[in-house]
């Protein structure tokens, strides 16, 4: 099924990546008030990515755990390295980070200008944070005025996108700059000021994660195939855009909060490193410069780029927000299930604003199984709706309230139980689904039924995605009237990251938050107020 789900879900799949497929990770929010800052910044997160590149080699990243079974790491060697081929009717992957001659390099983007830089030494150590600091400065130096956006070709439709590809790759100084992006051990895109600021910080570094606010922002300032792509901003908006083929959210998280652990406890700082077998700042080659030959159809290419993403970006809203009234210690101090909770939060808060439930995907980790990706918790249930009812009925009381929400939360924890142990079912139907077209055969009617139709049409697209540090994820919602939600739940405070498309007139991102934290609050004060009771 491994093989078979990488190219249903994601190679496969024509539509562009950006908003559709790639996820953003926002880091806690920095403030540079300089360019020193900035770059300092970016090298000690080049820093902590080879520092945590060093565990992936040895292998040495520590083994996992669900309970007391472990969990299949493999995703945790495929993300650095790597880079999304495409193609006319589908895509590739390729895993340079595995070949007998793994990169030594990273690319670094700046005004839409590529740069090579070589990032170890001499001995094989990792350049100093000092000396990546000095590469950095090179490369801002020489590329001061922007140049054609020849990375917003990568936001495209895959197919369109996979015509272009070939068309570029038949100049051999293209291909040549291609390869060395390919093959980077990954991408930091060094970005400007906030374009079309929204008054939320939060919201602007998310949006400049998924989609670089388009032609008019940084969206030529990157190459989103590639499977990990820093970015910087001038101001403090740190984060970083994944290509969503090789892995799920966990791993990307775990390499951040490592680079943020480096960060704060001052590993990269000057006087901690060894300096042995680390060239003088001097000695280091300078970046080299990828070279592009615009042809007359690569430049109306990237025009053709840069309509379709102006649409893209117009159409998705995020909110994004922290949620202060309680996190998991709560949840948990009430014996309850910190994800059911929050994914029937959710259900809540769908229900509140259109007066139905909404088919509803959690992505559950089978990592349990070798080379395991994921499951569907399909989190509206009978005991779901019924829990939403209740709560929107002023005529129950906090007791009435409660049941229906254990019962709810019960409900959920047994599916995702079933979802992580392989005995969901939406991976085996795609399995049976797959094994007919493979076969010659007729697609099974199943496929075709209304109701398994509107059962799959996902109008709420969720995950969680812990992290130790003030983070969280985010991403476009998986249908054209749906909504995504992403979060980080915390010990006494809990992420979202929230999405609708504004062509969509029945979803709000605006409202949905509102509604969400409204949800919430009603579940912890039923919660409460019953206890109160109970003890009186």
């Amino acid at each position: 099924l491994a093989d078979w789900w990488i190219n249903a879900a994601y190679l496969d799949c024509r539509g562009p990546v950006v908003v559709w497929s790639s996820p953003g990770l926002v880091f806690p929010l920095q403030e540079f008030k300089t360019l020193d800052d900035q770059l300092n910044f970016a090298a000690k997160v080049i820093a902590g990515t080879l520092d945590y590149k060093i565990m992936v080699d040895e292998k040495t990243v520590p083994v996992e755990r669900m309970g007391k079974d472990v969990l299949d790491m493999s995703q945790y060697f495929k993300v650095l390295g790597t880079c999304r081929i495409p193609g006319v009717t589908r895509d590739t992957l390729q895993f340079y980070g595995q070949s007998s001659d793994p990169p030594k390099h990273i690319v670094v983007a700046h005004n839409n200008h590529f740069f090579k830089i070589d990032v170890y030494g001499k001995g094989g150590k990792p350049l100093s944070v000092r000396q990546l600091i000095q590469q950095l400065r090179n490369v801002v130096e020489r590329s001061t005025h922007p140049t054609h956006p020849i990375g917003i070709l990568t936001t495209q439709n895959r197919n369109v996108w996979g015509k272009a590809y070939k068309q570029l790759r038949k100049d051999k100084v293209n291909r040549a700059s291609i390869e060395e992006i390919h093959r980077c051990i990954f991408l930091v895109a060094l970005d400007g000021p906030v374009v079309n600021p929204t008054g939320n910080e939060m919201n602007d570094a998310a949006l400049n994660c998924v989609h670089g606010n388009g032609p008019q922002g940084y969206a030529g300032n990157r190459w989103y195939d590639k499977t990990i792509q820093f970015i910087v901003g001038k101001k403090g908006a740190v984060g970083l855009t994944y290509e969503h083929t090789p892995a799920e959210g966990p791993p990307i998280a775990n390499l951040m909060d490592h680079i943020m652990n480096y960060i704060n406890t001052g590993k990269g700082e000057e006087g901690t490193e060894g300096k042995e077998n680390r060239p003088p700042v001097e000695e280091l080659s300078r970046p080299h410069r990828l070279i592009f030959n615009i042809s007359p159809t690569i430049k109306q290419d990237i025009e053709d780029a840069k309509v379709a993403l102006e649409s893209l970006v117009s159409d998705l809203e995020m909110t994004c927000f922290k949620f202060s009234g309680f996190g998991k210690s709560f949840i948990k101090s009430q014996k309850l299930s910190p994800d059911s909770f929050i994914q029937m939060a959710i259900q809540l808060a769908f229900y509140r604003i259109h007066g139905e439930p909404g088919a509803h995907y959690e992505s559950a980790s089978t990592r349990k199984f070798i080379y395991g990706r994921t499951e569907t918790i399909r989190s509206c249930s009978m005991q779901s709706v019924a829990f939403a009812q209740t709560m929107l009925d002023k005529e129950q009381s906090a007791a009435a309230k409660v049941k229906s929400l254990r019962e709810a939360v019960e409900a959920h924890k047994n599916y995702a139980k079933d979802a992580v142990n392989g005995l969901g079912v939406d991976r085996h139907l795609l399995g049976l689904k797959l094994s007919a077209i493979e076969a010659g055969m007729d697609v099974p009617s199943l496929f075709m039924d209304v109701g398994y139709l509107r059962s799959s049409h996902m109008r709420l697209s969720t995950s969680q995605v812990p992290a130790r540090c003030e983070a969280f994820m985010c991403f476009g919602p998986l249908v054209p009237d749906g909504y995504g939600c992403c979060y980080n739940p915390r010990d006494t405070e809990i992420f979202f990251g929230t999405s609708a498309f504004n062509s969509s007139p029945e979803t709000d991102s605006a409202t949905f938050r509102q509604s969400l934290e409204q949800s919430l609050m009603d579940m912890h004060n039923a919660l409460v107020q019953d206890s109160l009771k109970a003890k009186l």
